[in-house]
């Protein structure tokens, strides 16, 4: 027998209520819901809402005849009539949107109110009772209050059903579900264990085909190989199945998060380009496997398989050679060449193979070069020189030639605001001229200029941010920002602004959470979280919270032990897992833990004593290990020792090659002298610290502790407002 269903017969399932200025998700929702099929294993069951159907359609949206209309408009008024549900896109957009007031109102007098839903995607619920947050309202007013019995609104607030979109929230793809179980009167946990598993399904089907395919691949390679007289046809055949397989095939891997299949993929292609030889084919064949075998090596790169990934650079730079030197005028072929040996390069770098990566380097800027006096004026070659100059910064950074350096981040300033200006929208360029902005921030810094480290940071801040806001759904945008909004934070938090610090690093943890969540396989999102992760849990730390520190603390070295095992040879990861470690053991240190801090500083130490030795110059590791003696020093208890400690801490300050007015460095250098009771000397490097506004909690309670006197430097702090540009606009 037929159920009956409490709600009268309609023809629309449901009626999308938006703003034409969040059309796009409307557009979206309205596609999601029609095409959504209900699990077979739902349907025809019975509810409150009648018999669960197979599919949502029809859903209403058209809102054609508001544009002149004066009041809602017959059809909308019929639809709304006909539609035995509301779904709200919730917005301040919305919010303020009459038409959408209009629609809920006539909903709610139709005695619907209970079957009304909010998909909130921007906003917040209920900002207008918050002081200073209103325009951040994204409920319509019919939406907050109930319906009185003469069909108007009253004063008695309501909290409507909602799933929410934004990001860090449910995310679209459980919004919909929530949505959807809404709309049917089904337990959401219940249908998203049914889309789990039928996901699941695909997947496993995703992952045949993958499997069929590699095999198909290899069954025709062979057959190249074994028959001569049908080479080139079976070749081409086997060519075509690795493009699909490089191409579409690993972007749909990609999707499903299907690394392992992708890595398969990636083997079997590779395996199959090396089995064949570079003479006898046409130029395009061999352009084509220098492509696919450069996309093998970015996958493997961003998985941080690192030799993996030089396997496959390399052989791709073989045949981007041969190609480049055959046609020294084709630009493409020197420009595909040179960024090869770029990737090269950076791999060499990620390795803490300084040496190489600088040849790799120097060898893709000749080859740019090269092409310039014939294309001086092709954007694309700028770009790709903009880029080589700051890959040579990097390496003459690591190596500790600071003036050096500056020149190349200059000229890679230089020529992406030329770029930038002649065309504003390139995404691409415009990210790289924040990264020049950064790179000339980093000498800054380690040149003691505060203010100007900051100035740098704070131009790339909003260029990264401004980019963001061109694109939400760009995960690697979104990693460029969360990385400048912590470099940001925690510069600030050295001139003594730790709550913004805090603030602003918190955030960036957030957006890696957000990013290993959509993409748990990614080393590059791990590492942002792990590293933001400690130096967030630094601050915490410094401003009294310790259980919170603590947190963070196991989180990162959770991520970076995980890192490293799976590439040890990644000197970076290495460094950033002592780094973990060392606050890990202030942590120990500060709950009065004085046997854990002392075995976790040594363990740091152990990992930072070889790689100080294998890049001297490398300012991150240097930091690292004089902090790491300082701490063991102070944990020790043994007095000779932590002396020698102390005097090792300051030899490799003396040592530094240029940049020695660090602040950070200087800062160090101030606690080892006080603890070896050189007063006078300590003195002289405090002046220098607070003529540069340096305000570190750190050295703050350092000096606390020997009852020495450092005001804030007002000059200082007028000078940071002038360089950041706040102080004109005051």
């Amino acid at each position: 027998m037929t159920p009956v269903s409490a709600t009268p017969v309609c023809r629309y399932r449901a009626f999308i209520s938006y703003s034409h200025q969040d059309k796009s998700w409307a557009a979206w929702l309205h596609k999601a819901l029609e095409t959504y099929a209900i699990p077979k294993q739902l349907v025809g069951r019975s509810n409150a809402t009648g018999v669960v159907p197979k599919r949502l359609a029809p859903i209403f949206r058209d809102r054609d005849e508001l544009a002149s209309a004066t009041d809602l408009g017959r059809k909308v008024n019929e639809a709304l009539a006909q539609s035995e549900n509301l779904i709200v896109i919730c917005s301040p957009r919305s919010a303020a949107s009459r038409w959408v007031d209009e629609e809920v109102l006539a909903f709610k007098r139709l005695g619907r109110s209970e079957r009304i839903f909010c998909l909130i995607i921007d906003g917040e619920p209920n900002a207008s009772t918050l002081q200073g947050r209103e325009t951040e309202e994204c409920f319509a007013p019919a939406l907050r209050y109930r319906l009185g019995s003469d069909g108007t609104l009253t004063r008695d607030q309501t909290e409507p059903i909602a799933a929410d979109a934004r990001p860090g929230k449910d995310g679209k793809t459980n919004a919909k579900l929530k949505l959807i179980a809404g709309l049917l009167d089904l337990d959401f946990d219940a249908l998203k264990r049914r889309e789990l598993k039928r996901r699941y399904r695909r997947m496993a089907a995703l992952a045949t085909l993958a499997l069929v395919v590699m095999a198909m691949t290899t069954t025709l390679a062979i057959v190249a190989m074994l028959a001569r007289h049908t080479a080139e046809r079976r070749q081409k055949q086997a060519e075509d199945l690795v493009g699909f397989m490089l191409g579409d095939l690993n972007d749909k891997l990609s999707q499903v998060s299907r690394l392992d299949i992708m890595e398969a993929v990636d083997d079997k292609a590779m395996a199959y380009f090396q089995s064949l030889p570079t003479t006898d084919v046409t130029d395009e064949a061999l352009a084509q496997r220098a492509k696919a075998l450069e996309r093998i090596g970015s996958v493997r790169l961003d998985q941080g398989q690192l030799p993996a990934a030089m396997q496959s650079f390399q052989a791709a730079s073989k045949l981007a050679a041969t190609l480049a030197e055959k046609t020294p005028a084709d630009l493409a072929r020197q420009l595909a060449y040179a960024r090869i040996l770029a990737f090269v390069g950076m791999d060499h770098w990620y390795q803490g193979q300084l040496d190489m990566a600088q040849q790799s380097f120097d060898t893709a800027q000749t080859v740019l070069l090269h092409a310039a006096p014939t294309h001086a004026n092709d954007h694309t070659l700028q770009y790709e020189l903009a880029m080589i100059d700051n890959d040579i910064g990097h390496v003459l950074e690591a190596r500790g030639r600071l003036d050096e350096a500056t020149g190349p981040y200059r000229s890679s300033l230089t020529l992406c605001q030329k770029l930038v200006a002649a065309k504003p929208d390139n995404n691409g360029w415009a990210a790289q001229l924040g990264d020049a902005h950064n790179n000339l921030g980093k000498l800054a810094l380690m040149h003691g200029d505060l203010a100007s480290a900051i100035a740098e940071y704070t131009a790339d801040d909003a260029i990264e941010t401004a980019l963001i806001a061109r694109d939400p759904r760009d995960n690697d945008q979104r990693e460029n920002m969360l990385k400048v909004h912590a470099i940001l934070g925690r510069t600030l938090a050295l001139t003594g602004d730790i709550g913004t610090g805090m603030r602003d690093m918190q955030q960036s943890v957030d957006m890696a959470t957000q990013l290993t969540a959509v993409d748990p396989n990614n080393a590059s999102f791990q590492e942002d979280l792990a590293l933001y992760a400690s130096q967030s849990g630094r601050l915490q730390r410094l401003s009294g919270d310790l259980p919170a520190a603590q947190k963070l603390s196991a989180q990162s070295l959770s991520i970076l032990l995980a890192l490293t095992k799976k590439d040890p040879a990644n000197a970076q990861t290495q460094r950033e897992l002592a780094e973990a470690k060392l606050e890990q053991a202030e942590q120990s240190r500060a709950a009065g833990q004085t046997d854990a801090a002392l075995a976790q500083a040594q363990a740091a130490l152990a990992i930072l004593d070889p790689l100080l030795v294998e890049h001297p110059d490398d300012r991150a590791t240097l930091l690292a290990s004089m902090s790491g003696k300082l701490l063991l020093a102070a944990v020790i208890g043994d007095a000779q020792t932590a002396q020698t400690l102390r005097n090792d801490a300051l030899n490799a300050l003396q040592a530094v090659k240029s940049g020695r007015d660090d602040p950070r460095l200087r800062a160090l250098q101030v606690e080892a002298l006080l603890a070896l009771g050189k007063n006078a000397d300590a003195q002289r490097t405090i002046q220098q610290l607070w003529n540069g506004g340096y305000r570190d909690a750190a050295l703050l309670n350092v000096l606390q502790h020997r009852h020495i006197a450092y005001p804030a430097n007002p000059a200082f702090q007028q000078k940071l407002l002038a360089a950041t540009g706040q102080g004109a606009s005051k």
